[in-house]
């Protein structure tokens, strides 16, 4: 017998679930971009990019850097996939990137990172950062999952300690933290960097294939970017350098040499007047007394 009652109960009912999925797939996640096929960023706007790669057997995760972004970045990943989070990689030992770790954890990630990392890590606890599970040592490892491989590639003594950076082999696709922040002057006083190591790490990447990148920040507009900003970002080292020794040819003396140098070509970059003569000031330390960091190459 027919129910009216019933009849308009499923109708509501159904109208009711269909808008639920559509509205829950009408906006994008907030900061969620697809860089290449299954490899997303995340950067919600809190000066923090993560990276995330989907195969088919599950997915892998860069960079958590605090518990608040890694909970966003998890919830990023779920609204693209059900797939398990296999892997969490740390790009070096620094509180700001290693935080947020435990949010992967609890869904079984194994979280993986290099040993100089882990040794900092461990003598230098955070009440966000724990410890990874695993460790890898030597300049290269690659982690194949399923259909996808990622390599991740030690580039030796230039910032903090365990410095990776991660290639997507198959989409040629880079996660680079730190060492390139494209369109802005070098971080304040450049702290923990070794200035000419830091060039040859550049040089070394620069040599991978790669089309696209992601970089831990940015000021671009560009939602990600290319090789072009690590070239960027060497030549403005080298760059200011020059213009330092330009002035050591002048005579220019040497508490004044901060406020001589200008380079015109990056006044369009973020920070450049907050910043650049703090840079100069780094880099005259750096040249009068000695690169900081710096250690022997282990035998």
């Amino acid at each position: 017998m027919f129910s009216l009652k019933k009849f308009v109960t499923v109708g509501l009912t159904t109208l009711w679930m269909v808008g639920v999925l559509t509205d829950a797939h009408a906006e994008p996640v907030k900061g969620l971009i697809e860089v290449a096929a299954d490899v997303y960023k995340y950067d919600p706007g809190d000066n923090y990019s993560s990276m995330f790669l989907v195969s088919d057997e599950g997915v892998i995760v860069v960079e958590s850097a605090n518990t608040i972004h890694a909970k966003g970045l998890l919830a990023s990943i779920r609204s693209v996939t059900e797939k398990p989070v296999l892997y969490l990689l740390q790009s070096h030992n620094h509180w700001d990137h290693t935080g947020g770790g435990q949010v992967f954890r609890d869904v079984g990630a194994k979280i993986l990172v290099h040993k100089e990392a882990y040794d900092w890590m461990k003598a230098n606890p955070h009440h966000d950062m724990i410890l990874p599970n695993e460790t890898w040592n030597g300049k290269r490892k690659d982690i194949t999952v399923g259909n996808t491989t990622i390599e991740m590639h030690y580039v030796g003594m230039s910032h903090g300690l365990g410095m990776t950076v991660f290639r997507v082999a198959q989409q040629k696709v880079a996660y680079i933290a730190d060492i390139v922040t494209p369109e802005r002057v070098l971080f304040s006083v450049v702290p923990d960097f070794n200035i000419n190591e830091w060039k040859r790490a550049l040089t070394e990447i620069e040599a991978l294939d790669f089309d696209k990148a992601v970089f831990s920040h940015s000021h671009s507009k560009s939602p990600f970017g290319s090789k072009a900003d690590v070239v960027a970002q060497r030549e403005f080292i080298e760059d200011l350098q020059t213009a330092i020794f330009t002035e050591f040819k002048k005579g220019t003396q040497f508490y004044k040499i901060a406020q001589a140098v200008k380079l015109p070509k990056y006044e369009n970059w973020a920070m450049y007047d907050e910043w650049l003569a703090m840079n100069v000031w780094r880099m005259l330390t750096d040249i009068s007394m000695g690169p900081f960091p710096w250690r022997p190459e282990p035998n």
